[in-house]
Protein backbone atom coordinates (compact mmCIF):
# COMPACT_ATOMS: atom_id res chain seq x y z
CA UNK A 1 0.00 0.00 0.00
CA UNK A 2 1.91 3.61 -1.19
CA UNK A 3 1.66 6.59 1.09
CA UNK A 4 -0.37 8.55 -0.92
CA UNK A 5 -2.94 5.70 -0.36
CA UNK A 6 -2.47 5.79 3.55
CA UNK A 7 -2.85 9.70 3.77
CA UNK A 8 -6.29 9.36 1.62
CA UNK A 9 -7.35 6.26 4.08
CA UNK A 10 -6.46 8.37 7.08
CA UNK A 11 -8.24 11.67 5.47
CA UNK A 12 -11.84 9.14 5.21
CA UNK A 13 -11.12 8.15 8.59
CA UNK A 14 -11.06 11.27 9.73
CA UNK A 15 -13.93 12.57 7.47
CA UNK A 16 -15.73 9.61 8.89
CA UNK A 17 -15.05 10.26 12.75
CA UNK A 18 -15.79 13.81 12.83
CA UNK A 19 -19.29 12.89 10.98
CA UNK A 20 -19.88 10.30 13.73
CA UNK A 21 -18.53 13.17 16.50
CA UNK A 22 -20.74 16.02 15.30
CA UNK A 23 -23.90 13.98 14.21
CA UNK A 24 -23.72 10.55 16.05
CA UNK A 25 -24.87 8.74 12.84
CA UNK A 26 -23.19 5.25 13.00
CA UNK A 27 -19.81 4.74 10.98
CA UNK A 28 -20.30 1.35 9.97
CA UNK A 29 -23.19 3.23 7.55
CA UNK A 30 -20.70 5.44 6.26
CA UNK A 31 -17.10 3.60 6.20
CA UNK A 32 -17.98 0.74 4.62
CA UNK A 33 -18.90 2.47 1.50
CA UNK A 34 -16.66 4.75 1.41
CA UNK A 35 -14.39 1.71 1.02
CA UNK A 36 -16.47 0.01 -1.70
CA UNK A 37 -16.36 3.37 -4.04
CA UNK A 38 -12.29 3.11 -2.74
CA UNK A 39 -12.76 -0.27 -4.60
CA UNK A 40 -12.14 -2.84 -1.81
CA UNK A 41 -13.74 -5.91 -2.19
CA UNK A 42 -17.00 -5.71 -0.58
CA UNK A 43 -15.69 -8.34 2.52
CA UNK A 44 -13.03 -6.76 2.92
CA UNK A 45 -14.81 -3.69 3.01
CA UNK A 46 -17.51 -5.32 5.72
CA UNK A 47 -14.50 -7.16 7.80
CA UNK A 48 -12.09 -4.33 7.99
CA UNK A 49 -14.92 -1.96 9.17
CA UNK A 50 -16.72 -4.22 11.63
CA UNK A 51 -12.87 -4.56 13.51
CA UNK A 52 -12.43 -0.64 13.24
CA UNK A 53 -16.02 -0.15 14.84
CA UNK A 54 -15.27 -2.58 17.98
CA UNK A 55 -12.15 -0.85 18.63
CA UNK A 56 -13.37 2.78 18.20
CA UNK A 57 -16.67 1.96 19.96
CA UNK A 58 -15.11 0.55 23.11
CA UNK A 59 -13.57 3.79 24.42
CA UNK A 60 -17.52 5.09 24.08
CA UNK A 61 -18.86 1.58 25.99
CA UNK A 62 -16.60 2.34 28.85
CA UNK A 63 -16.91 5.92 29.27
CA UNK A 64 -21.13 5.53 29.23
CA UNK A 65 -20.24 2.13 32.04
CA UNK A 66 -18.17 4.71 34.20
CA UNK A 67 -21.44 7.57 33.91
CA UNK A 68 -24.08 5.20 34.97
CA UNK A 69 -25.78 5.16 31.20
CA UNK A 70 -25.74 0.77 30.10
CA UNK A 71 -28.37 -0.99 31.38
CA UNK A 72 -26.39 -4.37 31.55
CA UNK A 73 -29.29 -6.68 31.37
CA UNK A 74 -30.63 -5.32 28.46
CA UNK A 75 -27.34 -4.98 26.46
CA UNK A 76 -26.92 -8.65 27.67
CA UNK A 77 -30.41 -10.25 26.39
CA UNK A 78 -28.87 -8.80 22.81
CA UNK A 79 -25.90 -10.57 23.17
CA UNK A 80 -27.42 -13.69 24.35
CA UNK A 81 -29.42 -13.21 20.47
CA UNK A 82 -26.54 -11.54 18.75
CA UNK A 83 -23.43 -13.19 19.27
CA UNK A 84 -24.19 -16.58 18.45
CA UNK A 85 -26.20 -15.60 15.24
CA UNK A 86 -23.18 -13.55 14.43
CA UNK A 87 -20.91 -17.13 14.46
CA UNK A 88 -23.49 -19.02 12.97
CA UNK A 89 -23.64 -15.81 10.10
CA UNK A 90 -20.08 -16.59 9.85
CA UNK A 91 -20.37 -20.31 9.73
CA UNK A 92 -22.84 -20.54 7.28
CA UNK A 93 -20.45 -18.47 4.84
CA UNK A 94 -17.74 -20.35 5.45
CA UNK A 95 -19.69 -23.40 4.74
CA UNK A 96 -22.18 -22.79 2.15
CA UNK A 97 -19.98 -20.49 -0.32
CA UNK A 98 -17.11 -21.51 -2.24
CA UNK A 99 -14.71 -18.15 -1.47
CA UNK A 100 -15.46 -14.22 -0.74
CA UNK A 101 -16.61 -13.51 -4.27
CA UNK A 102 -19.47 -15.96 -3.96
CA UNK A 103 -20.68 -13.97 -1.06
CA UNK A 104 -20.01 -10.37 -2.59
CA UNK A 105 -23.81 -10.20 -4.40
CA UNK A 106 -25.18 -11.04 -0.66
CA UNK A 107 -23.33 -8.32 1.35
CA UNK A 108 -23.70 -5.15 -0.94
CA UNK A 109 -27.48 -6.41 -0.87
CA UNK A 110 -27.73 -6.44 2.86
CA UNK A 111 -25.41 -3.15 2.77
CA UNK A 112 -28.18 -1.67 1.13
CA UNK A 113 -31.32 -3.02 3.36
CA UNK A 114 -29.15 -1.68 6.02
CA UNK A 115 -28.33 1.59 4.81
CA UNK A 116 -32.50 1.99 3.80
CA UNK A 117 -33.49 1.16 7.34
CA UNK A 118 -31.07 3.55 8.94
CA UNK A 119 -32.08 6.31 7.08
CA UNK A 120 -35.66 4.96 7.39
CA UNK A 121 -34.92 5.46 11.11
CA UNK A 122 -33.41 8.62 11.64
CA UNK A 123 -36.51 9.99 9.53
CA UNK A 124 -39.23 8.83 11.73
CA UNK A 125 -37.69 8.36 14.88
CA UNK A 126 -39.99 10.46 16.30
CA UNK A 127 -43.20 9.43 14.19
CA UNK A 128 -42.09 5.68 16.18
CA UNK A 129 -41.74 7.21 19.34
CA UNK A 130 -45.34 8.17 18.96
CA UNK A 131 -46.85 4.98 18.57
CA UNK A 132 -45.28 3.46 21.49
CA UNK A 133 -47.05 3.66 24.69
CA UNK A 134 -46.27 1.52 27.65
CA UNK A 135 -49.44 -0.78 26.89
CA UNK A 136 -48.24 -1.86 23.43
CA UNK A 137 -47.58 -5.07 22.69
CA UNK A 138 -44.25 -4.85 22.07
CA UNK A 139 -43.06 -2.66 25.06
CA UNK A 140 -45.05 -6.33 27.16
CA UNK A 141 -43.07 -8.62 25.64
CA UNK A 142 -39.95 -6.24 25.85
CA UNK A 143 -38.28 -9.32 27.12
CA UNK A 144 -38.23 -12.17 24.43
CA UNK A 145 -38.30 -9.74 21.58
CA UNK A 146 -34.78 -8.00 23.33
CA UNK A 147 -33.28 -11.80 21.70
CA UNK A 148 -35.12 -11.37 18.97
CA UNK A 149 -33.81 -8.53 17.92
CA UNK A 150 -30.32 -9.64 18.97
CA UNK A 151 -30.46 -12.45 16.71
CA UNK A 152 -31.78 -9.91 13.66
CA UNK A 153 -28.50 -7.85 14.46
CA UNK A 154 -25.87 -10.33 14.67
CA UNK A 155 -26.78 -11.47 11.10
CA UNK A 156 -27.68 -8.14 9.82
CA UNK A 157 -23.92 -6.31 11.36
CA UNK A 158 -22.19 -9.57 10.05
CA UNK A 159 -23.00 -9.57 6.72
CA UNK A 160 -23.00 -5.61 6.60
CA UNK A 161 -21.77 -4.34 9.23
CA UNK A 162 -24.55 -1.59 9.61
CA UNK A 163 -26.95 -1.60 12.08
CA UNK A 164 -25.59 -1.66 15.42
CA UNK A 165 -26.05 1.96 15.61
CA UNK A 166 -28.97 4.02 14.65
CA UNK A 167 -30.91 0.83 14.23
CA UNK A 168 -30.18 -0.77 16.94
CA UNK A 169 -31.19 2.27 19.23
CA UNK A 170 -34.32 2.37 17.29
CA UNK A 171 -34.50 -1.27 18.62
CA UNK A 172 -34.17 -0.02 22.14
CA UNK A 173 -36.63 3.23 21.73
CA UNK A 174 -39.09 0.81 20.59
CA UNK A 175 -38.75 -1.74 22.98
CA UNK A 176 -38.12 0.32 26.35
CA UNK A 177 -39.93 3.73 25.88
CA UNK A 178 -39.22 4.91 29.26
CA UNK A 179 -35.13 4.52 28.94
CA UNK A 180 -34.05 7.86 28.85
CA UNK A 181 -31.64 8.88 26.35
CA UNK A 182 -28.22 8.63 27.18
CA UNK A 183 -29.14 5.14 28.56
CA UNK A 184 -30.33 4.23 25.31
CA UNK A 185 -27.28 5.53 23.64
CA UNK A 186 -25.08 4.01 26.50
CA UNK A 187 -26.59 0.62 26.29
CA UNK A 188 -26.65 0.43 22.44
CA UNK A 189 -22.75 0.95 21.89
CA UNK A 190 -21.94 -1.53 25.16
CA UNK A 191 -23.82 -4.04 23.13
CA UNK A 192 -22.15 -2.93 19.74
CA UNK A 193 -18.78 -3.88 21.01
CA UNK A 194 -18.86 -7.31 21.57
CA UNK A 195 -21.30 -7.72 18.55
CA UNK A 196 -18.76 -5.96 16.05
CA UNK A 197 -15.65 -7.81 17.34
CA UNK A 198 -17.05 -11.42 17.47
CA UNK A 199 -18.43 -10.36 13.65
CA UNK A 200 -15.07 -8.92 13.31
CA UNK A 201 -12.71 -11.71 14.01
CA UNK A 202 -15.24 -14.17 12.13
CA UNK A 203 -14.47 -11.85 9.36
CA UNK A 204 -10.64 -12.37 10.23
CA UNK A 205 -10.93 -16.07 10.40
CA UNK A 206 -12.54 -15.90 7.16
CA UNK A 207 -9.25 -13.38 5.73
CA UNK A 208 -11.47 -10.72 5.62
CA UNK A 209 -9.71 -7.50 7.13
CA UNK A 210 -6.88 -5.58 5.88
CA UNK A 211 -4.41 -4.10 8.46
CA UNK A 212 -2.29 -1.99 6.91
CA UNK A 213 -6.12 -0.48 5.81
CA UNK A 214 -7.41 -0.89 9.47
CA UNK A 215 -4.68 1.22 10.50
CA UNK A 216 -5.08 4.33 8.57
CA UNK A 217 -8.70 4.50 9.02
CA UNK A 218 -7.74 4.56 13.23
CA UNK A 219 -5.42 7.00 12.86
CA UNK A 220 -7.70 9.18 10.95
CA UNK A 221 -10.74 8.75 12.85
CA UNK A 222 -10.06 8.31 16.46
CA UNK A 223 -8.81 12.54 17.09
CA UNK A 224 -11.40 13.28 14.76
CA UNK A 225 -14.41 11.72 16.62
CA UNK A 226 -12.85 13.66 19.63
CA UNK A 227 -13.25 16.84 17.73
CA UNK A 228 -16.45 16.37 16.29
CA UNK A 229 -17.92 15.88 19.56
CA UNK A 230 -16.16 18.85 20.84
CA UNK A 231 -17.68 20.69 18.22
CA UNK A 232 -21.28 19.74 18.03
CA UNK A 233 -23.10 22.51 20.18
CA UNK A 234 -21.11 24.89 17.36
CA UNK A 235 -22.44 22.84 14.24
CA UNK A 236 -25.55 23.06 12.56
CA UNK A 237 -26.09 19.09 13.72
CA UNK A 238 -29.46 19.08 12.45
CA UNK A 239 -28.37 20.32 8.53
CA UNK A 240 -25.63 17.59 8.97
CA UNK A 241 -27.24 14.97 9.91
CA UNK A 242 -30.53 15.64 7.26
CA UNK A 243 -27.87 15.37 4.47
CA UNK A 244 -26.23 12.28 6.13
CA UNK A 245 -29.71 10.56 6.26
CA UNK A 246 -30.12 11.65 2.18
CA UNK A 247 -27.08 10.03 1.67
CA UNK A 248 -27.57 6.92 3.62
CA UNK A 249 -30.79 6.66 1.54
CA UNK A 250 -29.25 7.18 -2.13
CA UNK A 251 -26.34 4.92 -0.98
CA UNK A 252 -28.78 1.95 0.33
CA UNK A 253 -31.12 2.31 -3.06
CA UNK A 254 -27.52 2.07 -4.84
CA UNK A 255 -26.37 -0.67 -3.46
CA UNK A 256 -29.71 -2.84 -2.63
CA UNK A 257 -31.33 -2.60 -6.24
CA UNK A 258 -28.19 -1.85 -8.95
Amino acid sequence: MEVTQLLLYMLAGAGVGFAVGVTGVGGGSLMTPLLLMFGFPPHVAVGTDLLYAAITKAGGAWAHHRQGHVDWTIARRLAIGSLPAALLTIAVLHTFFTDPTAYAGLIKGMLGVMLILTAAVLLFKKRLLSLITPESFIVRHAAPLTVLSGIVLGVCVTLSSVGAGAFGAAVLIMLFPLLTTARIVGTDIAHAVPLTLVAGLGHLWLGNVDFMLLGALLVGSLPAISLGARLTRHMPSGLLQGLLTTLLLVLGIRYAFF
